[in-house]
């Protein structure tokens, strides 16, 4: 877990299933998991996640349970 300068929380995780809408599940390394989605720049650039891949996904201080991918690592 890491906390940027404006608050934000980033945790890495493998996405462990694909749900509709462009949902994904992401299991992280402490054993917890969250729903998340693509950021903008991800869908603007069209990248691709697929089942298994590694991810940084970046969570409101409010709300850990539902996040966004940032980052396919």
């Amino acid at each position: 877990m890491k906390t940027g300068a404006d608050g934000k929380i980033f945790h890495e995780g493998e996405v462990i299933d694909l749900l509709k809408g462009a949902l994904f599940r992401v299991r992280f390394d402490d054993g917890r998991e969250a729903l998340s989605h693509l950021s903008g720049k991800m869908r603007l650039h069209h990248i691709k996640v697929v089942l298994g891949d590694r991810v940084r996904v970046e969570f409101s201080p409010y709300d850990e349970t539902r996040g966004r991918i940032i980052e396919r690592l």
